[in-house]
């Protein structure tokens, strides 16, 4: 299994507004061209909400169901795939204001805050995990930091229209709040 951390923090950028930024998944695809579509379904019963996620990886398409649950009150935000093209593909997110990172204080109202990505993800091809699990994590974590980058760090905070360069010349894509993909088939890799 394979894991990628990302930690972005962001000066201008309260941590309430950034928990707010980050958890609108459907706005991803407008953000970085290799996320295609992400459909995001009502909350159902538990709160959880089901979202689905088509990305670009490599030479293919990598599909899959989440669930995602999100703590308002923590500012977090977990998500594990339901079905898909992993084996297992887990992770959350984690927004806290920059004061409380510095101080243990904070209520997420002041300037500044640090986001952080975990996730962990297993294809469940163990002949072909060294191929394709370091592209994966790379590009998993560049689309992240891109995400980020656009949401956070942008004069207007809106990301929409930020040349961000997501994808370049990478060949591969992943989703955001949630993964990674792969069609891996003999031309996927």
């Amino acid at each position: 299994m394979r894991s990628v951390t990302v930690e972005h923090r962001s000066a201008g950028v309260d941590a309430r507004t950034a928990y707010g930024l980050v958890r609108d998944f459907a706005r991803y695809p407008r953000l970085v061209p290799i996320v295609r579509r992400v459909d995001v379904a009502p909350a159902g019963p538990g709160g959880a909400v089901v979202s689905d996620w088509e990305v670009d990886f490599r030479n293919g398409v990598l599909a899959w169901t989440e669930e995602d649950v999100f703590d308002d009150t923590a500012m977090g935000i977990s998500f594990r795939q339901t079905e898909g093209d992993f084996e297992t593909f887990d992770g959350r997110w984690a927004i806290t204001p920059q004061d409380e990172d510095e101080d243990g204080g904070g209520g997420g109202g002041g300037a500044g805050c640090t986001v952080r990505f975990e996730a962990e993800f297993d294809f469940g091809l163990p002949s072909l995990s060294q191929i394709i699990d370091p592209v994966a994590e790379r590009v998993l974590r560049e689309t992240i930091e891109t995400i980020l980058r656009t949401l956070l760090d942008t004069n207007t905070n809106t990301g929409v229209g930020a040349d961000t360069g997501a994808g370049a010349d990478t060949g591969a894509g992943v989703g955001a709040g949630a993964g990674v993909g792969a069609g891996v088939g003999a031309e996927g890799v």
